[in-house]
């Protein structure tokens, strides 16, 4: 599994920081939007990046660790939300509409079949109908595993093929924030208590339940270090997917919008691989989802916004779109003092 990303030159970050810094405005008055636009030009490797094709595709895939009890949601919500999904109802559909940007269903590994025509409009990218349940050994095999990335990342290469060269990436899949829970803590080295969180609404009582189930687990898991063997172990095929998918636009140069706690959890996995992936990643959101946050601390990462949100799907990428696009655009059409014929004092 061999990626290639390297770091984006530096050779124009002076001339970036010349014509932001001299655009009319007082100096680091634009605040964030500044870094993002700076950020985005050192990625484009030019003084004018643009947008290309936005696109947030969100991968679909069940967990057997939902049998043990960990959501208060049946398994056959993953496969309900992929027809609201494609019918155009949810969340991530509603906001990416209003943003202009391209959203697609991967299915990774839904338990169950669509009908025809649901399979047209998705991405048939099944590993399996779930991961077995990692209570007592690992959800999938290593092969699975590498099975899964290597599509993620052959999806991407594609969206980049067509011109896309900014993306996010949303899942779907009850049972993932246990399985994003997990990712954390071993990657991470937190205590279990700090990365589980209530995912689709526990109660209290149903998060304890969580907790203890997720630590149980840990009597079946031998620890090599591996991200693929921590992956493999834990994660869902879609969570895999998503992993492959930060590779392969980084190794691409893509400009990558980071959602909520379980597309973290892969980047997690994406960043213990190869570090160099956070150049490419402009990170959406804070996460209501207990652990995102010592996620973020984790990568030193800033997140754009904090609205209280949970929802996964990649909504928080999609919301924090505009935000990007108007870095973008002061970059390329905000005047000069010079073109405007203000002074600069």
């Amino acid at each position: 599994m061999n990626f290639s990303i390297k770091k984006p030159g530096n050779k124009i970050a002076e001339q970036l920081s010349h014509k932001i810094n001299n655009k009319t405005k007082p100096l680091g008055s634009l605040g964030r939007l500044e870094e993002i636009a700076q950020k985005t030009g050192l990625i484009q490797q030019t003084l004018t990046p643009e947008l290309k094709a936005p696109a947030i595709l969100v991968f679909s895939a069940d967990h057997g660790i939902a049998a043990e009890g960990v959501s208060p949601f049946p398994q056959e919500v993953t496969q309900q939300m992929v027809l609201n999904f494609v019918n155009g109802g949810a969340g991530i559909n509603v906001f990416a509409r209003q943003n202009g940007i391209g959203i697609k269903v991967v299915d990774a590994g839904v338990k169950g079949d669509f009908d025809d025509s649901i399979k047209s409009e998705i991405i048939n990218a099944k590993i399996a109908e779930g991961t077995r349940s990692f209570l007592n050994g690992p959800a999938m095999t290593i092969e699975q595993c590498k099975q899964a990335v290597r599509k993620g990342a052959e999806i991407v290469q594609q969206y980049s093929d067509n011109g896309c060269n900014v993306i996010g990436f949303g899942e779907m899949g009850i049972g993932n924030t246990s399985s994003s829970a997990m990712l954390m803590h071993c990657i991470t080295g937190e205590p279990l208590e700090t990365c589980v969180g209530k995912g689709t609404g526990l109660d209290e009582e149903g998060l304890k339940k969580k907790r203890d189930i997720l630590a149980g687990s840990l009597k079946h898991y031998n620890d090599n270090g591996s991200p693929l063997q921590i992956l493999s172990h834990y994660g869902g095929f879609e969570l895999a997917m998503i992993a492959g998918g930060f590779l392969k636009a980084a190794e691409n140069k893509m400009t990558i919008i980071v959602d909520g706690f379980n597309v973290t959890a892969s980047l997690l996995v994406a960043h213990k691989i190869e570090p160099n992936v956070l150049d490419y990643c402009i990170f959406a959101h804070h996460s209501d989802e207990k652990g995102h946050a010592k996620m973020l601390e984790h990568l030193d990462a800033k997140p754009l916004l904090n609205l209280n949100m949970r929802l996964g799907e990649g909504t928080g990428a999609a919301v924090a779109y505009p935000i990007i696009e108007a870095s973008v655009n002061f970059l390329n059409e905000m005047a000069s003092f010079d073109e405007a014929g203000v002074s600069n004092v």
